[in-house]
């Protein structure tokens, strides 16, 4: 795998939130982690591991029926917008949802990209496939030209 590519074994839910934390110590403002895999693949963990790195206490709902939910700096050391487009149908939807206006200054974190288009065409962009693997997870982490060197 290139320098822009990994693979990560993530065997247990230490491992997972492991993870969320180092992407939550180089995450920015701007950035997009899109979170692909099936059902139960570990997406919410993941982004609720990520939200707990970055300073939020307490429950992470996960957006299946919000789509979206936001989360400010402070108490975060980065402001964050969540959401999920497992609902989503076409991309032109995410124009009605106003997604432009949560992203502003804030780093998204987005479970089913491809549902909303995909962001993989942005530099921002840590796209991380989750797959089962035996009793755990492996995730597949690609970086986007802007996660060059912060590659988690």
């Amino acid at each position: 795998m290139s320098a822009a590519e990994a693979r990560i074994e993530l065997p247990d839910l230490a491992a997972m939130a492991g993870l969320g934390e180092r992407i939550a110590r180089v995450l920015r403002a701007g950035d997009v982690i899109a979170l692909s895999g099936g059902l139960g693949a570990g997406k919410t963990t993941l982004a609720r591991a990520i939200l707990a790195s970055l300073g939020h206490e307490g429950e992470v709902p996960s957006p299946t029926f919000t789509i979206v939910e936001t989360y400010d700096a402070p108490p975060l050391a980065v402001p964050v917008a969540h959401a999920d487009f497992y609902r989503i149908d076409d991309p032109s939807e995410l124009a009605e949802i106003g997604l432009d206006d949560y992203r502003e200054g804030a780093a998204l974190i987005a479970e089913w990209p491809a549902n909303a288009g995909g962001f993989d065409h942005e530099p921002a962009c840590l796209s991380i496939l989750l797959e089962t693997e035996d009793s755990g997870r492996v995730a597949t982490v690609k970086a986007g030209r802007d996660w060059l060197g912060r590659m988690p």
